[in-house]
């Protein structure tokens, strides 16, 4: 993953601050749009609302259990799976 350069923001008075351009850019953000922050160890990260991976759901739902990756395809026919079995046709 290839980092981005140092950027900086100065907070206001108010508390407001500037989301530096590429910053802005690189999330895909404008006006009206809406941040999350969230902190991971010694560090807060800022990202686009919403913007969720799968590891990022599975962290939040099991704390301490750790699964092995599983590709688009096995998940598809993981959940295709559980409906069969939770939801059998009449």
């Amino acid at each position: 993953m290839s980092r981005m350069m140092l950027v900086r923001s100065r907070i206001t008075a108010q508390g407001q601050l500037s989301v530096p351009l590429e910053v802005r850019r690189k999330l895909g953000i404008g006006p009206g749009s809406v941040l999350e922050w969230d902190e991971e160890g010694d560090a807060v990260v800022v990202r686009r609302a919403g913007q969720y991976s799968s590891e990022d759901i599975h962290r939040a739902m099991f704390k301490k259990k750790v699964t092995k990756k599983r590709t688009i395809k096995e998940m598809k026919e993981g959940i295709q799976r559980s409906v069969r079995e939770n939801h059998p046709r009449s």
